[in-house]
């Protein structure tokens, strides 16, 4: 990924935390936009984010996200000065919620220090 690719992704995702926190505060205060990666040719976007809740709230916001993608869009358009804006695809972000199961199995496991000497 080149500099100005990352520049791009970053400062979508910005845009795009910022916008939902301001505009749709209700809605998209269980939402956390985690990254944005966007092609080469700045055509497309995946739009990696989290959902603090249950299913219930996951297929909510999946539902929601959908049916806003356009506005989001062309609020990015409006903010960030780009030849073509990128088409978003958004992408549930699970690497929280395998990192707590990877904790929790590691805890299972028990103490990892050295064996106790024998008494």
């Amino acid at each position: 990924m080149t500099n100005r690719t990352l520049r791009v992704s970053e400062l979508i995702q910005r845009e795009i935390s910022a916008y939902l926190h301001t505009r749709h505060q209700g809605e998209a205060v269980r939402i956390t936009i985690t990254a944005v990666v966007v092609s080469p040719d700045l055509r497309d976007g995946r739009v990696f984010y989290s959902v603090v809740g249950g299913p219930e709230e996951i297929e909510v916001c999946e539902r929601w996200l959908r049916e806003h993608t356009g506005e989001i869009r062309h609020q990015v358009g409006r903010t960030v000065v780009l030849k073509q804006v990128p088409r978003f695809e958004f992408v549930r972000d699970t690497s929280a919620e395998r990192g707590v199961r990877v904790n929790r199995l590691l805890d299972e496991l028990g103490p990892a220090g050295p064996p106790a000497p024998p008494a």
